[in-house]
């Protein structure tokens, strides 16, 4: 995409750009209960969790690299999100106490993410375009009709759920989810309809700042009051897939890729220049690529919330304002 499609102050590319050594990569706060993920440090504290969305960037089942800014942008855009959408579903959020830290109700966690589709799309080995292409008619209990194009709008909002496991996500159908044990007919049935119908939420919103909500991913739990919630992130740039909507239909009849805001930029790179899923050490993402994305995460940020992006004061650690925001909350 031309970088210039994006409008964002030429100060933004400075501040971005001056803070590429910067990134918050680990993160140290207790002795005691942190578990590790790809993007989040979550931290056990008996009653509540603390949830740092750090800078790294995931994508392939593997780290790829640090996105300044890229912490903050995902926790306050899915505090937004998670706002927005109370009035479908409950949420796990207590308190934000620092831009890249969410506290959060402990939840019994559904071993399922939430997969929804609205185009047919994508590069990984799970996208439903991926195993299209490959000959698929039918993808995770979802009959696709022959003749499809890359990047066309499906005729109805397909979920396509993944199970949660520690090597690789692996797509299921939904007899399958509850045959073997993953989750009651019941609790399905629930957490479907509210994937459903956060979506649609979310497209129409999208749609209002100008953008298609392409697909998405949630994850759902049982809190201590027995209600199922949603939990982790809502409609982030790093869950979900947004294109620009204005330039959409002219660039799909050209056959050309949609103009997007999202890390589908970053795959795009990975999948020119290695094999991400099984080369052993894969290249350095260049610093340009670095800026230009974090400059899309900012920009999605903003047009999607309204709000301008509040950039952290520079040459202060951005782990010391975590301690300091932390302290006597959790």
């Amino acid at each position: 995409m031309d970088a210039t499609t994006l409008t964002t102050p030429a100060s933004y590319t400075e501040r971005i750009r001056a803070a590429l050594r910067d990134c918050l990569v680990e993160t140290s706060l207790y002795a005691t209960g942190k578990q590790r993920g790809k993007v989040r440090d979550r931290y056990d504290r008996g009653d509540r969790l603390v949830l740092v969305t750090t800078d790294r960037q995931s994508a392939f089942d593997r780290v790829l690299a640090a996105i300044p800014f890229k912490g903050q942008v995902l926790n306050q855009t899915s505090a937004w999100w998670f706002e927005q959408t109370r009035h479908i579903i409950p949420n796990h959020v207590l308190a934000v106490p620092d831009p890249n830290v969410t506290l959060a109700h402990t939840c019994e966690v559904f071993p399922i993410e939430f997969v929804v589709r609205g185009y047919i799309t994508g590069t990984t080995s799970t996208a439903v375009w991926t195993v299209y292409q490959a000959g698929a008619r039918s993808y995770c209990g979802n009959d696709l009709a022959e003749g499809l194009r890359k990047n066309q709008r499906l005729p109805a909002n397909l979920i396509t759920p993944t199970t949660k496991e520690v090597e690789h996500d692996r797509p299921i159908a939904p007899n399958e989810i509850v045959a073997e044990g993953w989750m009651s007919a019941g609790d399905w049935a629930e957490c479907r309809e509210a994937a459903l119908a956060l979506f649609a939420f979310g497209q129409a919103k999208a749609a209002e700042h100008g953008l298609i909500l392409v697909d998405t991913k949630y994850e759902m739990g049982r809190d201590r009051q027995g209600r199922i919630v949603l939990i982790d992130e809502v409609h982030t740039p790093d869950s979900s897939r947004y294109w620009l909507a204005d330039s959409y239909e002219q660039r799909l009849a050209a056959g050309q890729e949609p103009e997007n805001v999202d890390k589908e930029f970053l795959r795009l790179w990975f999948n020119e220049h290695c094999d991400p899923y099984h080369d052993a050490e894969l290249p350095p993402a260049p610093d340009d690529l670095v800026v230009e994305l974090s400059r899309r995460y900012v920009y999605l940020y903003e047009r999607i919330t309204g709000r301008p992006f509040d950039f952290p004061d520079a040459g202060v650690s951005v782990a010391d304002r975590i301690r300091r925001n932390l302290e006597g909350v959790a």
